[in-house]
């Protein structure tokens, strides 16, 4: 029975980190527009490795992993805001034709196997890219996945809630896409374009957001209070 609540604690804490609306997943919406649920589906699951992982670390109680992610916070933070800042302006120039432009003549071409592990790679970047989660999932553990440390905790116990925080993580990808892919037919260019150049502009504007972030934490003390 503590197996199940384990497992159901982290699936609440999966969801609860997947659900709010981010970058990510603004990109899994416009990739399942694009290509259609699978696609997009993919490109989620790439976001759920990431919360794995940082899953994996708190739980598992790599405070080695941990102090490092903490420790390179802002470089981390800076790659990740220019991470936002390229795809965001890749997204706004993409081609509404792309993946789409043979349809029409029953040759509809879907991205290469290549293109799908870059999909995958690059939302697991953006994932880890943003040290807030392992934060986020700090206190999480502490509330919701400290039942773990009630019963004894140990790493066969953490198991079962890093399990439930990648199950809940896919759960939430496969619903959002699943629903999202049922406009993918009726999307036309016009407005896929529209939708290429609003979710690029979003994630454009994140990215300024977390280099903003940074750079107002490094300025020095008398600039930060003109600020």
């Amino acid at each position: 029975m503590n197996y199940l609540i384990f497992i159901l604690s982290g699936i609440f804490i999966g969801l609860i980190v997947a659900v709010p609306i981010g970058p990510v997943n603004l990109l899994c919406i416009r990739r399942t527009l694009a290509f259609g649920a699978l696609n997009g589906f993919l490109a989620g699951i790439g976001a759920a490795l990431g919360d794995g992982t940082f899953a994996i670390v708190i739980g598992f109680g790599l405070t080695a992993v941990r102090d490092w992610i903490e420790h390179h916070s802002t470089v981390i933070q800076l790659g990740g805001g220019c991470l936002l800042l390229i795809f965001g302006l890749y997204t706004y120039i993409a081609d509404p034709l792309h993946g789409r432009s043979l349809e029409a003549n029953g040759e509809g071409r879907e991205p290469r196997r290549s293109s799908l592990v870059r999909t995958i790679a690059s939302t697991y970047a953006l994932t880890m890219s943003n040290p807030a989660t392992l934060f986020g999932f700090t206190a999480l553990f502490a509330s919701v996945g400290g039942i773990a440390a009630t019963a004894g905790g140990d790493h066969f116990n953490a198991a079962f809630i890093v399990a439930g925080v990648f199950a809940g993580s896919i759960l939430w990808w496969f619903t959002l896409t699943t629903v999202v892919g049922f406009f993918h037919a009726r999307i036309d260019d016009r407005v896929m374009k529209i939708i290429n150049h609003v979710s690029g502009l979003a994630v454009c504007l994140f990215g300024i957001l977390v280099l903003g972030h940074v750079a107002l934490r490094h300025l020095p003390a008398g600039l930060c209070h003109l600020v």
